[in-house]
């Protein structure tokens, strides 16, 4: 039974793509069935997975309106995942969506029949509180938070965290925080460490204890349409998110993941 996760924040440039394609790349290299879809009319996960977006037909946008299957959609990469991919059609999705019945919940319906072919499901949510996020957070059971350790990211979870408890109130009563991921963390920073330990003191064992830093190869990579591992496995990143692959597996399995090889399987 697959795990479906939504990568989401409102704030945008806290690392949720970043996190969504190097997550799912890391969870595949120990061996888990993962399938990454890219709820941003953006497509920027697409193109971190390799894929051009211009030549991405059918994509999530035809899932949403009717016109697809997730059969018809989704293609492998060369990163031991699956993608169901976007582009800019996907923000025509906003508006067509208002037409159709069951509107919020036209991804968790076409997701149904996938819950046995895969152990992860992640999705890459846009930074804005759209029908495509409703989307995202209706089918989702749990929800990953990256975000910077500044002022304004401490205001903008507070929101966040408003809205996931108004999704569960009234559209997908089983929605809980997986886990607050602290990204681009910079430990020179007194700011930086001090809202961390806020974080640590309210969230308690919901911030992972896996830390993100800021590292120039997980900001090139994506230009090499690679996730990180497959771009600097030696890279403070790359292995930041090896790391996290490897606690949430150990929170979900409660045992110890022996690290990664260097190959890949």
């Amino acid at each position: 039974m697959a795990r479906i996760l939504a990568v989401t924040n409102q704030k945008g440039g806290v690392g949720k793509t970043t996190t969504a394609v190097n997550l799912s790349a890391c969870l595949a290299e120990y061996g888990q069935r993962v399938l990454l879809i890219d709820l941003d009319p953006q497509g920027n996960a697409t193109t971190g997975c390799g894929v051009v977006k211009r030549e991405a037909m059918p994509t999530v946008y035809q899932i949403l309106i009717g016109r697809s299957t997730i059969d018809e959609t989704r293609c492998g990469t060369d990163f031991g995942f699956d993608l169901l991919p976007a582009n800019r059609e996907l923000a025509g999705a906003e508006i067509e969506l208002i037409e159709l019945g069951q509107r919020e919940y036209r991804l968790r319906d076409s997701l149904a029949g996938l819950r046995d072919d895969y152990d992860f499901i992640l999705m890459d949510c846009p930074p804005a509180l759209n029908l495509l996020t409703v989307n995202g957070l209706v089918a989702a059971a749990t929800v990953m938070i990256p975000m910077q350790c500044e002022y304004y990211a401490l205001e903008g979870l507070t929101d966040l965290v408003a809205t996931l408890k108004k999704v569960r109130a009234n559209l997908n009563p089983v929605l809980e925080i997986e886990g607050l991921l602290r990204t681009m963390f910079d430990p020179r920073s007194t700011l930086t460490q001090q809202v961390s330990r806020e974080l640590e003191g309210h969230f308690g064992n919901k911030v992972y204890a896996t830390i993100v830093p800021r590292n120039v190869r997980l900001a090139e990579a994506p230009s090499y349409g690679k996730p990180v591992i497959a771009f600097d496995r030696g890279s403070k990143g790359a292995q930041a998110y090896l790391a996290l692959a490897r606690e949430i597996l150990e929170r979900a399995g409660g045992q110890k993941i022996a690290a990664a090889g260097g190959a890949r399987r």
